[in-house]
């Protein structure tokens, strides 16, 4: 195989590597780079012998991402405040490495905080067995770990990642109605309207690496989350709120001038918002689309 048929093979199945790479590790960036030594690896290996391309591509590349996620801890444990995964947007440009063909069917914001919680092996053994369903027989090779104890680790993943979802199946065009009437309540200023849209007992996350003002802590309670969340905009009163889709799920964005300064996603239940994940921090937003490229 000529190295033109190689980097083609391998460019069909880059956005599937992708999608594999970002469920891992919860950065683009560092999605991007795992896939890239993915190529380096793939390159330099005979490939006689390789039966199925996307299943072995995808095999290397999240045993690449778990390497990465663990490279991560000490970044994380340096990280000022609460780390959130970036926001990834299909409206990438098709020249992208990260170009939006399998990220568009990525995983929500809050199941990326849900799988921040699973161990690293549990999060590579859960993204390989649920999203690609690989055989337990070939992630245990991938992962250098015995079938049965791979089998313990997808239980105790999908026990774990099934304990946070809702109660109740949540309807996607509900959730985008609850988006939008908080994002106009929140826009015009009607502070009795947003905590009426909160669980009582709601959550709000905020992540600006010491970037941007955000909490330090989860903030809890509907009124104390309105009130910090008034607190921001009464300091940034140049924002223009928009809607757009990321991650596959619609949230709003705080704009200044052309770029973005905040992306909001939330997460409910029974008509009533049960969390919120606010993401400020300049350095995870480059993914996101600046507002001209929105439709009006």
């Amino acid at each position: 195989m000529t190295a033109d048929q190689l980097a083609q093979e391998f460019a069909e199945h880059r956005p599937v590597l992708v999608g594999a790479a970002y469920r891992v590790v919860g950065s683009v960036s560092d999605a991007e780079d795992v896939v890239q030594e993915a190529w380096l690896r793939w390159s330099a290996i005979e490939h006689d012998d390789i039966r199925d391309v996307r299943a072995y591509l995808i095999r290397i590349t999240t045993r690449l991402a778990l390497n990465r996620l663990r490279e991560q801890k000490a970044r994380r444990e340096q990280y000022v405040g609460p780390w959130l995964p970036e926001p990834i947007s299909p409206l990438e440009s098709p020249d992208d490495p990260a170009a939006a063909v399998e990220l568009a069917d990525s995983v929500s914001m809050a199941m990326l905080v849900v799988l921040e919680t699973l161990s690293p092996l549990e999060r590579a053994t859960f993204v390989l067995r649920e999203v690609f369903d690989v055989p337990y027989d070939e992630i245990a090779e991938t992962l250098g770990r015995s079938e049965a104890a791979v089998r313990q680790l997808a239980h105790r993943a999908r026990g774990h990642v099934h304990a946070r979802q809702p109660r109740h199946h949540v309807d996607k065009a509900r959730h985008d109605e609850v988006t939008l009437r908080f994002m106009q309540a929140a826009g015009s200023g009607d502070f009795d309207q947003v905590v009426a849209l909160l669980a009582p007992d709601a959550v709000l996350i905020s992540d600006g690496g010491g970037k941007k003002r955000a909490a330090l802590r989860p903030i809890e309670g509907a009124e104390k989350i309105a009130r910090w969340l008034f607190g921001v905009l009464a300091g940034n009163p140049g924002f223009e709120i928009r809607m757009a889709t990321l991650n596959d799920e619609r949230a709003f964005i705080a704009y200044y001038d052309d770029e973005p300064d905040t992306v909001t996603f939330l997460r409910t239940s029974e008509g009533l918002i049960t969390e919120l994940y606010l993401l400020r921090n300049p350095d995870k937003l480059g993914a996101v689309p600046p507002r001209h490229t929105l439709e009006p």
